[in-house]
């Protein structure tokens, strides 16, 4: 085999597994510093050129990231996006394809060979076209769009490690079959684990590295999804694994490629960073005010990887951040295909490193121009889409899963009286935060249940009035659109805790507070009262807590409902686990709601006003 050929195959070997155990694994001492108030859109230069233009090798990367499988173009206030100003309808995997084409084609005719990759959580939190047929519907679309790799992302991971390795290799589900009557290859791209570890043999489950050869030049690849994957997915999936600090595999691997003579490398993580706040909203492509973890992820990374292309935050942006020795360009393209990251760069031949990295994003407009600046609309406001620039391809294989769910997707299971949105007031509550709290509530007073908790991140999107993609009238809400809200099929279940385990689960909504490592406020049920204060000590900043204006009795025991992601102790809610008398309730969350709405309709947002905060 000649070396090229090596290089190729090097990220499946257990040669490289052997030779990084060797390696050491201490990361590098980095005092904790802030970025700089602002960073610079990016155009990356190092001095490595010293044989003139012939010596360089001119490549193109196309990247995104968190496509969620948004099959369907994204609709509501998700349908356009914001930047610079103004609003852009687009996304939808027909586009997509069609954007990726058309760059590659500009790439090609400027000598530039293309390789796409992305940073995780293509599939998990996936609309009903989707997530109906366990993902393999966008597994297909992303080898139909010419992904050759990416990183897992922590949502790839939300119906388990056995099923992620699944749609890595194909087969048919184990319990479900082949349900749209064909087999399942899998997907065809390389999904990158470095940081997955195998708790019995030690090794990652999927392989760490993937090597790609750019005009005789190897180009080396390390994916990893954040090291904090196991507090926001549910445990139940994950037993066997644990997830490695990022900078010390990514330093890891990149030795190994090193050794191996690989030298231009590129990172894929899912953990980002975002722009702050400015108006007119950022561009896609600056990097204003830049913060996130991403930023001393970069600041320890070996210097040979000039790439990072990021994830996890769902924002855009474009950024040159510090390295160990240098400079790394960092990457995000928002979310749900409705962006890709076009970067253009350079390798010396002689020194096998990046001379030159230029990124932007694009937009993947799928609306039709109005002639004046905007784009058109049907007659209940929403964005037309443009057939001309539909990528048959992709479309066919879309369309086969739309008709395939179309029959449960567009049944009407109820009405609200107005957009529902998942905005939160300063005391962390949102209207359809309560509406999925009563919900499941609801679901569950036949078992005894007082209250429900719900997890703010299990909301994925808003319910919005005017939304029809299925044809239903204003205000009629579809099964589609329940599950788009609420798409992670988890059980509701209850429990019975003391008034004390209630207040010590609201406390550990606070960073810090008993291995929480991020704040994240509980959505709440009609009747649950309480205030939170900002200064308070960890450990008592609830008070007021009271149910139905009693106030809550610490030697009482109460019927609490949650789904059994928070009840496994996810999202850091470990204390969920100590309840006792556990029960279930029939069917998914997804059903609580669409009862809840079958019942009460028209449905009306939740007041927000359940929960209030003190400095």
């Amino acid at each position: 085999m000649d070396g090229r050929r090596v290089l190729r195959h090097l990220a499946a070997p257990a040669l490289a597994l052997a030779v990084v155990t060797t390696l050491p694994a201490a990361r590098p001492a980095i005092a904790p510093a802030g970025p700089p108030s602002e960073f610079k859109p990016v155009t990356v230069s190092h001095q490595t050129n010293h044989g003139g233009q012939n010596s360089m090798v001119k490549g193109q990367f196309l990247s995104y990231n968190d496509f969620h499988g948004a099959i369907d173009p994204p609709g509501g206030s998700g349908a356009v996006v914001n930047a610079s100003g103004t609003s852009t309808p687009a996304g939808g995997v027909e586009y997509l394809a069609t954007y990726l084409k058309k760059l590659r084609a500009e790439a090609n005719s400027q000598g530039r060979q293309t390789l796409t990759v992305g940073a995780g959580d293509l599939i998990g939190a996936t609309p009903l076209v989707s997530a109906a047929f366990h993902d393999e519907p966008t597994i297909e679309l992303m080898n139909e769009v010419g992904l050759q790799v990416s990183s897992v992302g922590n949502h790839e991971f939300d119906e388990g490690v056995d099923e992620l390795i699944r749609m890595q290799r194909g087969g048919c589900h184990p319990v479900d079959g082949c349900q749209d009557g064909d087999p399942f290859r899998g997907a065809k791209f390389k999904y990158l684990a470095a940081n997955t570890i195998n708790n019995k043999t030690g090794l990652p489950i999927l392989p760490p590295i993937d090597i790609k050869i750019v005009g005789g030049v190897p180009v080396g690849f390390i994916g990893m999804t954040l090291e904090g994957t196991a507090g926001i997915v549910n445990p139940a999936g994950i037993k066997n694994v644990h997830f490695a600090d990022e900078v010390e595999t990514a330093n890891k691997w990149s030795n190994v490629l090193k050794l191996f003579g690989v030298k231009a490398q590129v990172l894929l993580v899912h953990e980002g960073g975002a722009q702050g706040s400015a108006t007119p909203t950022p561009g896609v492509s600056d990097c204003f005010n830049f913060s996130g973890p991403i930023v001393n992820i970069v600041k320890g990374l070996n210097p040979e990887i000039g790439l990072v292309v990021s994830g996890h935050t769902h924002r855009f942006y474009s950024c040159s951040l510090p390295n160990t020795k240098g400079t790394s360009v960092v990457t995000s393209a928002g979310t749900n295909g409705q962006l890709i990251t076009d970067i253009d760069y350079s390798i010396d031949k002689r020194s096998g490193r990046f001379s030159e990295i230029t990124a932007r994003n694009v937009i993947v407009e799928n609306g039709v121009p109005d002639g004046a600046g905007g784009w058109k609309r049907d007659a209940s406001g929403v964005f037309l889409k443009n057939p001309e620039t539909v990528d048959q391809g992709a479309k066919k294989i879309a369309d086969k899963y739309r008709t395939a769910v179309a029959p449960i997707a567009n049944k009407v299971v109820g009405s609200i009286t107005g957009d529902i949105t998942r905005t939160n007031t300063p005391a962390g509550e949102s209207p359809l935060g309560d509406v999925i709290a009563d919900a499941q509530l609801a679901r569950t007073t036949g078992d005894g249940a007082q209250l429900a908790l719900m997890n703010p991140g299990g909301i994925r999107s808003d319910f919005d009035a005017e939304a029809s993609a299925g044809g239903e009238a204003i205000g009629q809400v579809t099964y589609g659109e329940a599950f788009t809200v609420q798409p992670f099929n988890n059980l509701v279940v209850t429990q019975t805790l003391t008034g004390a385990q209630i207040k010590d689960v609201l406390e550990q909504q606070f960073v810090g507070y008993q291995g929480q490592t991020s704040t994240k406020i509980l959505q709440v049920s009609n009747g649950l009262t309480y205030t939170w204060s900002a200064s308070a000590a960890l450990g008592s900043k609830i008070s007021n807590l009271a149910l139905n204006g009693t106030p809550i009795d610490p030697a009482a025991t109460y019927r609490v409902t949650t789904n059994d992601f928070l009840a496994n102790g996810g999202d850091g809610f470990t204390l969920l686990t100590g309840g006792t008398g556990r029960t279930t309730a029939p069917g998914f969350d997804v059903d609580a709601l669409t009862a809840y709405l079958g019942v009460n309709s028209p449905v009306a947002p939740g007041p927000a006003n359940r929960i209030s905060t003190i400095a």
